[in-house]
């Protein structure tokens, strides 16, 4: 893979925008609620702009949560080395259109390369707690595959922050799931190949089928 380290969030804002990252994976597969893969393709093909979320409480959150989480996270799991660098992003050198920016960089007692990625989620109502229950959600899970295949990092630690609110009580459950690449190889290739696919739709100017999320 290629390192690419920005020096400043705008630059890295913009680098962001010439490939695929691990947000938009989801989208491609038809396993997102909040972007279809057609949407993707406007965006992808300068046809439409993104939607400017930053200033939602909820992002605004989960971007100033991440730091003292990482922190935590530390603290919680002395066996690995943690490292964070806020404004890089890496590419893959086989399909360069496929990019990622990381949350954090593991390295466990063996030498392996790990990713950390960092959720922060307010949970409303039981379905919502269905979908993190023994899992991380769909559109996560796909996320997460995106970075291993772009980094071929042999293992991803997901650490989720869910909240709950009742009246004035407020409560966060932590949870955190744990992924080796051996176990989900057969989905690595799978979502290589739909990623392939989708960028060549976006090459070709054509739009692709539309896939609706199952969720």
């Amino acid at each position: 893979m290629k390192i690419f380290d920005y020096p400043d969030r705008e630059a890295w804002l913009k680098g962001r925008m010439k490939g695929i990252g691990g947000s938009d994976a989801a989208a491609i597969i038809g396993q997102t609620p909040y972007k279809t893969n057609t949407e993707l393709f406007y965006e992808k093909t300068g046809h439409r702009d993104a939607e400017d979320i930053s200033g939602k409480d909820c992002v605004i959150y989960g971007t100033k949560a991440e730091e003292p989480i990482r922190e935590l996270f530390k603290l919680d799991y002395p066996e690995y080395i943690v490292e964070h660098h806020p404004y890089r992003i890496y590419q893959s050198e086989e399909h360069p259109f496929m990019q990622a920016s990381l949350d954090g960089e593991l390295t466990d007692q063996a030498g392996r390369h790990g990713i950390l990625e960092i959720k922060t989620s307010e949970i409303m109502q039981a379905s919502q707690w269905a979908k993190w229950k023994d899992q991380i959600p769909p559109n996560y899970y796909v996320q997460v595959l995106h970075y291993l295949i772009v980094t071929g990092y042999q293992f991803a630690v997901v650490t989720a922050h869910l909240r709950t609110t009742w009246q004035q009580d407020r409560k966060t459950e932590v949870r955190h799931y744990f992924i080796e690449r051996s176990d989900v190889e057969d989905d690595l290739k799978l979502l290589t190949a739909e990623e392939v696919k989708f960028w060549q739709y976006v090459t070709d100017g054509k739009k692709p089928p539309l896939m609706l999320p199952d969720i």
